[in-house]
C-alpha cells in the first residue's frame, strides 16, 4: 500500500512540477514586465494597477519593433546610436549589452558555434560549453599555440558563466546541436543531449567559421 502511495506521490510530481514552475517563470517575468513601466502607472493614476505596467511595456516592445522594421526607423536608431556612441563610457556599457543580447538572440545564429567539452574546474572534470570564436592576435602569439574562446554557462540560468581561453587542442568538439546542449545545461544533465561523445577531439561542424581541428591527445 506505501508503495502504491509513494508510486502515485511521484507520478503527481511529475506532473505538477513542470506545471508549478512554468507558472513561477511566467509570474517572474510578468513582474519584471510590471515593474518596468508600474512607477508611471502609479504616478499617473495615482495608484498601482496590477498587469498595467506589463501591458504598456509589451506594447512599447512592440512599437518599438514595428518602428525598426522599415527604413525610416532604422535611420532613427542609427542616429540614436551615434549620440550614444558620442559618450564614452556610456558607449562601452551600450556596446557590451549590445553584443551580449545579439549573442542570445536568434537573429545572431553564429553567436554559439558548436557545443564543447572543457576539462574544467580539475583534471578529470569536464564541463558542457559553447565555442564563442577563434581567437587572433596577443593571446595566441604570446602562448605560442592556437586558442579558442568557449562560454561556460552556469545551470540552470544559462544566461550567466565565465569566459574560458583554452588551447585549441585541449577541447573537444562535439557533434551535439547547440539547443541539446542548452537543455542539457538548463535541465541539470536531467535531459542527456542525444549526440554520442567518443571522448576524442572533433573539428566545429561550421566550417566556414572555424578552420581545421586540432591534432588528437
Amino acid at each position: 500500500m506505501m508503495r502504491r502511495i509513494r508510486n502515485a506521490l511521484l507520478a503527481g510530481l511529475l506532473v505538477l512540477l513542470p506545471v508549478f514552475l512554468t507558472y513561477l517563470i511566467f509570474e517572474w517575468l510578468l513582474r519584471l514586465l510590471d515593474g518596468v513601466a508600474g512607477r508611471w502607472v502609479q504616478l499617473v493614476f495615482g495608484r498601482a494597477i496590477p498587469g498595467l505596467g506589463a501591458v504598456i511595456t509589451i506594447m512599447v516592445v512592440l512599437a518599438t519593433g514595428f518602428v525598426t522594421a522599415n527604413l525610416v526607423g532604422r535611420r532613427l536608431v542609427a542616429y540614436g546610436e551615434s549620440l550614444i556612441n558620442r559618450a564614452p563610457l556610456v558607449r562601452t556599457i551600450y556596446q557590451a549589452s549590445k553584443q551580449i543580447v545579439g549573442a542570445f538572440s536568434r537573429q545572431d545564429t553564429a553567436a554559439f558555434k558548436q557545443v564543447v567539452l572543457v576539462e574544467y574546474p580539475r583534471r578529470g572534470v569536464w564541463s558542457i560549453a559553447f565555442l564563442t570564436g577563434e581567437l587572433e592576435g596577443e593571446l595566441p602569439r604570446r602562448l605560442g599555440k592556437p586558442l579558442v574562446s568557449v562560454l561556460l554557462p552556469t545551470t540552470p540560468n544559462p544566461t550567466s558563466g565565465f569566459l574560458l581561453i583554452a588551447p585549441r587542442d585541449e577541447v573537444i568538439f562535439l557533434d551535439m546541436p547547440v539547443s541539446e546542449g542548452f537543455k542539457l545545461v538548463i535541465s541539470g544533465g536531467l535531459l542527456s543531449g542525444s549526440a554520442p561523445v567518443d571522448g576524442s577531439p572533433r573539428p566545429p561542424a561550421v566550417a566556414s567559421d572555424c578552420p581545421t581541428a586540432g591534432e588528437e591527445r
